[in-house]
């Protein structure tokens, strides 16, 4: 199932997505940076593909607009629209 060549979906907004474990709503990071899958429990790489691939709901508002752009860990605003 790994090696198949990723897929590009568009999002509501007409942004391209690509269809991996990096954009994928099931997607989690353990404390060390680990990436790993939620519903599989299971170690993952980010261009990892498999059948339960869900668009994370950052990626469904990608092309909006109206965001924000912070510095981390502080209040200021770098970007604003």
């Amino acid at each position: 199932m790994n090696n198949m060549r990723i897929v590009s979906v568009r999002n509501s907004y007409d942004v391209k997505v690509k269809r991996c474990c990096a954009s994928c709503q099931h997607k989690c990071i353990k404390n060390d940076g680990t990436r790993f899958c939620a519903l599989k429990m299971t170690v993952v790489e980010q261009k990892f593909k498999c059948k339960q691939w869900l668009m994370s709901d950052g990626m469904k508002n990608a092309g909006k607009g109206g965001g924000v752009v912070r510095l981390i860990g502080t209040t200021e605003v770098i970007i604003n629209q």
